[in-house]
């Protein structure tokens, strides 16, 4: 559990090459730097509080609240978790690193544009009065979508719809970028992409299978699998609507389909089969593919797909859990194709658009509280030259020294060019 916990860490490193890559090279710092500033305040705030709100003892199924976990000042180094064979210390910063991650999934949505500073301070705010509650929610003790019966493994709903809703959110509260659909707006760097979208393949395997939190019912072990087999399988949806659609296979969407795939999968793997698994990811990647033109056709600025990718993938994956649910995995719970009849459908319906509106509507007015205070956007002319300068004194790479051979002096022998005149070339 401490190694998943480490791989879920490395996802928001990775999520930040993954960004990266796609912002141009203008704002290339910013976005890594609007990650990895997650890592230091959720930590943080985790410890002082964000633990005993999200996993203590429940109120009102909203929120949770232990004053002995406050500061982790009160928690034995050989305490188990309540129904589990780990410390107490494991699955708290196991679920740390889901905390960590979540904010900066949201940022994808606001590159080029976001002052640091109240980027940062979104950050603070948000986990506490959004994610906290919303992990209650999802998997608290008496949370009121765990008592219903929502199924979420690790994170459709409380990760992914979540960041995607709170991405939506904040978009339509401080605007479009400066030339949004009119200036080209290209990633200028698709093997960082490529780099990014690897790792996080990689680390998503500590963050689902991990979730089973070590028990050894297999289950854990079917998330594994499930893992790996709804990502390939959307990035062969994602390649076919792209080769259907534009007539060509991108490095960008391989990697926007992995991540869609892992998305989707994310709430479904214990409940569905290998071939259940195969459809969520065909149908998330050309789905999610889909949605991605939607911020043309409606007008709102998701710089990098967050809304397209995670909201719209978290969505499906809850939501086919109602249909693809086999009643043989996490537990007996059987969706739609399987003989369990609506029942589930209904719950996952309850569960995915209570979280999206509650997200969608609180992030807004965080994001429109800060810009009437504090100003959550740089000026144009920032935006324009560049807010890597501007917010981070530095830029991502540095030219300065790539220059030629050695200087020379004198004049270079003429070279004869057949049909033209020999001359002297001054060096």
């Amino acid at each position: 559990m401490l190694i998943c916990s480490a791989l879920v860490m490395l996802m928001t490193p990775a999520l930040a090459f993954f960004y990266g890559g796609m912002v141009r090279v203008k704002s290339t710092l910013n976005m890594l730097m609007m990650s990895f500033i997650s890592l230091g305040i959720v930590t943080v705030l985790w410890v002082l509080y964000g633990f005993s709100m999200a996993f203590g003892t429940d109120s009102g199924s909203l929120i949770g609240w232990n004053s002995d976990w406050v500061g982790l000042s009160n928690i034995g180094l050989t305490e188990l978790w309540d129904g589990y064979t780990i410390p107490v210390f494991v699955f708290l910063v196991f679920q740390m690193m889901f905390a960590i991650l979540t904010p900066a999934l949201i940022s994808g949505a606001l590159a080029d544009r976001v002052k640091f500073t109240a980027w940062a301070l979104f950050v603070a705010l948000w986990v506490t009065v959004v994610y906290f509650p919303v992990a209650h929610w999802v998997w608290g003790a008496g949370g009121w979508a765990f008592e219903l019966g929502v199924i979420d493994f690790a994170g459709g709903t409380a990760v992914h719809i979540n960041a995607g809703a709170a991405a939506l959110g904040v978009i339509l509260v401080i605007g479009k970028r400066v030339g949004f659909k009119r200036d080209p707006m290209r990633p200028h760097s698709l093997p960082l992409v490529m780099l990014g979208a690897g790792l996080l393949w990689f680390g998503w395997f500590g963050f689902n299978a991990g979730s089973w939190l070590g028990n050894d019912d297999g289950v854990g072990a079917l998330m594994f699998v499930n893992t790996q087999v709804a990502t390939g399988a959307a990035v062969l949806g994602w390649l076919a609507y792209e080769k259907i659609r534009h007539g060509a296979f991108t490095t960008l969407g391989a990697a926007s389909g992995a991540v869609s795939g892992l998305v989707a999968i994310t709430p479904a793997g214990g409940a569905v089969s290998p071939l259940g698994a195969i459809a969520i990811g065909l149908i998330a990647g050309v789905v999610c593919a889909m949605a991605v033109g939607l911020k043309y056709k409606f007008g709102y600025d998701d710089s990098l797909d967050v809304v397209g990718v995670h909201m719209v993938g978290g969505i499906l994956g809850s939501l086919l859990i109602g249909f693809f649910a086999t009643g043989k995995g996490q537990s007996d719970v059987a969706g739609l194709f399987y003989g369990g009849g609506l029942d589930q459908l209904w719950k996952q319906c309850a569960g995915v658009f209570g979280v999206l509106a509650y997200s969608l509507v609180v992030s807004a007015v965080l994001a429109f509280l800060l810009d009437r205070t504090i100003g959550m956007r740089v000026s144009e002319d920032v935006e324009v030259a560049g807010i890597d300068q501007a917010e981070h004194a530095e830029t991502a790479y540095d030219f300065s020294g790539a220059g030629g051979g050695a200087a020379r002096t004198g004049t270079l022998p003429a070279t004869p060019v057949a049909g033209a005149q020999s001359k002297k070339v001054d060096a």
